[in-house]
């Protein structure tokens, strides 16, 4: 397998990570979980974070071939729908996206307009499916439980970017109480990405540091293993359950959760615009 090189961007208002994945050999490349900068105040939106991931990958002439979303993601809006139409970049998402997308067209009350059947991406993938990077292989991992349409990819064997699945250590796991979320589920897939070899990266699409130390984007296996406080080893799926559920109870809502999924089930793209030529966005009261 080819080498590839592995670029992160910090979105610091969401605190999102966004990796340019290339296979060294080729500079075919691939972006994953790309951020729509948006103001929640004014409704307005912005491609500063997207221009400078674009802009990096002209400026290393790179191919640009795939944008790579690990979920519907309910804590920032994705420039996916943005960068596909700059570049010509196919958007992929694991295929259990037609059930994010089927409970959330029920909460926003979507028209016939919007139709849940995964047609607004370009590649719906499952377990084990693989994309070709230039000499690179992205294999794909089903690992639900924050959502039901998690995935993670992994490449060459050597590392995974696994979303909101884990964070770092001192942080710990997504939350499970989304719906579709369960927490033994999201056990069962930690799982799996901890018996992949202690030497594998995990590139992680957010960190929220409990202390001052220094933001992070990657962690070993070893080190999760070792020190995660909610899934170290020896701790136990009913322990975790038990842990995780507790936890939930006490968090709010995320802050862009209304707006974010309106656009991410429709891979970043906006609401038709209405009669006068605007897009709206619904905020369904006393629901959530």
């Amino acid at each position: 397998m080819s080498a590839v090189t592995i670029t992160s961007f910090l979105h610091e208002d969401t605190s999102t990570y966004t990796h340019v994945l290339t296979d060294t050999a080729s500079g075919c490349t691939a972006i994953i979980d790309p951020v729509l900068d948006f103001d929640q105040k004014s409704g307005r939106t912005a491609t500063v974070a997207a221009d400078r991931v674009l802009e990096h990958i002209r400026n290393q002439g790179l191919i640009l071939q795939y944008v790579l979303e690990t979920h519907a993601h309910a804590d920032h809006l994705s420039s996916a729908d943005y960068i596909r139409r700059q570049s010509g970049a196919r958007v992929v998402i694991g295929k259990p996206i037609v059930q994010v997308q089927e409970t959330f067209r029920k909460i926003f009350n979507e028209d016939e307009r919007f139709q849940a059947d995964g047609h607004q991406f370009d590649l719906l993938l499952g377990e084990g499916d693989e994309l070709a990077l230039g000499n690179s292989l992205i294999r794909v991992m089903n690992t639900p439980g924050h959502t039901p349409a998690c995935i993670s990819y992994a490449v060459n064997g050597t590392d995974v970017f696994v979303g909101d699945t884990l964070f770092m250590p001192d942080v710990g796991t997504a939350r499970c109480d989304f719906p579709g979320g369960d927490a033994g589920t999201l056990y069962d897939s930690i799982q799996r990405l901890l018996a992949l070899g202690d030497e594998v990266v995990l590139h992680l699409c957010h960190d929220y540091p409990p202390t001052d130390r220094p933001m992070s984007s990657r962690c070993t296996v070893a080190v999760q293993k070792a020190a995660n406080i909610h899934v170290r080893t020896g701790i136990s799926r009913d322990e975790f359950i038990q842990l995780r559920s507790r936890r939930d109870a006490t968090l709010d809502m995320p802050r862009l959760i209304l707006p974010s999924l309106q656009v991410n089930i429709r891979a970043g793209a906006f609401p038709e615009p209405e009669a006068n030529g605007v897009a709206y966005l619904k905020l369904p009261l006393n629901l959530l």
